[in-house]
């Protein structure tokens, strides 16, 4: 009796099932999503680095503040623009509260010279002991 019973219930119900190629599409979807944004999420500002040789960077362990110079010599910490006082009223709050904080410098390469230069004086005064170039590996 028991085995008439089950053999019923199978030959009368349908089958439950899902189909999974729909979340295989969305997870692909999300996941080209998430890799073509997340370089413009660590940086916040694009910008066109120099080719370079470069060392380690003094990031170890701890979180870095970036500088970035744009090509139109407009001045970021992280992606947030500033002017060269604030820059330098920021950079000397943070030397203060941390003398070992690592600085990124990073400038456009179509950018002169003399504009890098400013920024890296500014880090200068400020005394912050560790800042670094950043330039991309040839």
């Amino acid at each position: 009796m028991l085995r008439t019973r089950k053999s019923r219930m199978r030959a009368g119900r349908p089958q439950a099932t899902i189909d999974m190629t729909s979340l295989i599409d969305l997870t692909f979807l999300l996941l080209v999503t998430f890799i073509v944004t997340l370089p413009a999420l660590e940086q916040g500002v694009t910008i066109l680095l120099p080719q370079g040789k470069t060392d380690e960077l003094p990031t170890k362990d701890r979180k870095a503040t970036t500088v970035t110079i744009d090509a139109q010599s407009r001045i970021y910490i992280g992606d947030r623009p500033v002017d060269a006082q604030e820059l330098e009223r920021t950079l000397a709050k943070l030397a203060a509260e941390d003398p070992d904080l690592p600085v990124l410098v990073r400038g456009d390469e179509r950018l002169d010279y003399g504009s890098v230069m400013n920024v890296v004086k500014i880090v200068y005064k400020c005394r912050i002991r560790r800042m670094a170039l950043v330039t991309v590996e040839k």
